[in-house]
């Protein structure tokens, strides 16, 4: 399930649409478990944000891992689970209205608990991937045993 995005952009690539419920997060919580995955997603064109509904089975888990780039908040709506730093030591409880601040850089983990974890999570939306030019190359390198490179412009003066 995803936002309703079809009409929501005006021409000059401002939203046309005020503000609006998007989502009852109750109701896709609520919905009898699925396997985990996202249940709902903001797909409004313009957007800043993006933003899930995010369902872990009993005994899923997001394992560790660091965002580099990018705070996230994650709010829970139904369930419960374990929130981890990227060690196996320390872990902190989750349970439904538990709001947590994922700072970028810091590794983290979720674990859902036995009735399984719904959350909302929520950051900036991450630039798209764009064709352009490639970066400032560093100089060619050769392999042993292989032709020299090719420098990919033209030859130093």
């Amino acid at each position: 399930m995803t936002s309703p995005s079809a009409t929501d952009t005006a021409a000059t690539g401002r939203p046309a649409a005020g503000p609006r419920v998007l989502c009852d997060t109750r109701a896709p919580a609520d919905a009898p478990p699925v396997p985990s995955g996202v249940l709902w997603k903001l797909a409004e064109s313009g957007r800043q944000l993006d933003a899930n509904v995010v369902r872990l089975a009993p005994g899923g888990r997001i394992t560790a891992h660091t965002e580099t780039q990018l705070d996230v908040l994650v709010l829970v709506v139904a369930g419960d689970g374990t929130l981890g730093n990227g060690s196996s030591e320390a872990v902190e409880a989750l349970s439904e209205g538990a709001l947590v601040w994922l700072p970028h850089g810091a590794a983290r983990s979720i674990t859902a608990g036995e009735s399984g974890l719904t959350y909302v999570t929520v950051h900036g939306r991450r630039p798209g991937l764009r064709i352009g030019a490639r970066p400032a190359a560093t100089a060619p390198v050769q392999v042993p045993g292989s032709a020299p490179a090719r420098h990919p412009g033209p030859l130093p003066r």
